[in-house]
């Protein structure tokens, strides 16, 4: 009796210490999983912020909003509206297995149809209970250090912060892909401190711009100028880049600020030479625009190598152009 009732204890150890070693395997294959798909070299575009907000506006039609607001969202809370494999905040359509594990749209294609934590086939369940969770917070703007201080419904949110005006600014610096972003005052001393370049008070300016061999025009830009006035930042840009075929020059302004405000100046361009001139009147773009995507709608003074090369004089094989300009307030 002893020794079958010890055979029977044994028995039941082992059991328990192979349920044990298979929850450990289970719980290792699935960080693996998690971490390649964190990892993973294939690229799967991701939905755009304006589809994304799409889905949401026609979503939150749907979803009844309660009349209570202003909830404390604890962090458990935020746990549950992350992305299990790219961390981000869920927004509809949020998926779940049929074990109730969540996962974001843009992440499903990634696991191929596959639950990241249980490996369960996810299928086309909607986690309605997460969504109507979500329908019920408010958040605070993620640009509050910038000076924001709006409280948002969570499915309102993302679309404010693609419009909120103190979202930071890029650094409006060509010839360079510089990652840096901040406010106004920062970027300002970022461009005279890192950049080194021309700071200039004023609102008329005289530049000369000079290329030994202007047959090199290959996306050539020459140093950014800023210029102080009205209280407020301008940016001069002049460079060379092909339209078609067609080797030309292009300067335009830009604003340092967002458009609404940039709309309340104008400025001109004039270049010349041998009896000749060519002028350019237009309103400065905001520096939410890049610099790359002002040049290629051509809003600025744009001048053919032919006429750049006349307006130089001499031989014609040196670019010597003067630029000048000015800037005023409309009324």
């Amino acid at each position: 009796m002893c020794a079958a009732m010890y055979l029977n204890f044994c028995y039941e150890v082992f059991c328990f210490i192979s349920c044990i070693l298979d929850l450990y395997a289970t719980i290792m294959s699935t960080a693996t999983f998690l971490d390649e798909m964190r990892c993973s070299p294939e690229i799967i575009d991701q939905p755009k912020v304006e589809e994304i907000i799409d889905v949401i506006e026609h979503v939150s039609e749907h979803i009844p909003h309660s009349p209570k607001r202003n909830l404390a969202v604890s962090s458990s809370v935020r746990d549950l509206l992350e992305c299990p494999v790219c961390l981000n905040a869920m927004y509809p359509p949020i998926h779940q297995c049929s074990n109730g594990h969540t996962l974001c749209s843009g992440c499903k294609p990634r696991v191929h149809n596959r639950c990241p934590t249980c490996r369960h086939e996810l299928g086309n369940i909607r986690c309605l209970a997460l969504e109507k969770i979500a329908a019920s917070l408010e958040l605070p703007c993620k640009y509050q250090s910038f000076g924001c201080v709006g409280i948002y419904p969570y499915f309102c949110k993302l679309k404010h912060e693609s419009q909120c005006q103190y979202r930071p600014y890029s650094c409006p610096y060509a010839g360079s892909e510089c990652t840096v972003m901040g406010d106004i005052p920062y970027l300002v001393t970022h461009l005279k401190d890192d950049h080194k370049v021309d700071m200039h008070s004023g609102s008329t300016f005289n530049h000369r711009y000079v290329k030994s061999n202007p047959h090199e025009v290959e996306n050539a830009t020459w140093m950014l100028t800023v210029f102080s006035c009205f209280g407020e930042y301008f940016c001069l840009h002049f460079e060379a880049f092909q339209l078609g075929n067609a080797p030309v020059y292009i300067a335009f302004l830009r604003f340092m600020g967002d458009d609404v405000e940039a709309k309340n100046y104008s400025y001109s361009l004039e270049v010349g030479g041998n009896g000749r001139k060519m002028i350019w009147q237009g309103v400065p773009r905001s520096i939410r625009d890049s610099h790359r995507k002002v040049r290629d709608s051509f809003d600025g003074l744009i001048i053919q190598r032919s006429m750049a090369l006349f307006f130089s004089g001499g031989d014609r094989k040196e670019l010597k152009l003067r630029v000048t300009g000015r800037i005023w307030k409309e009324q």
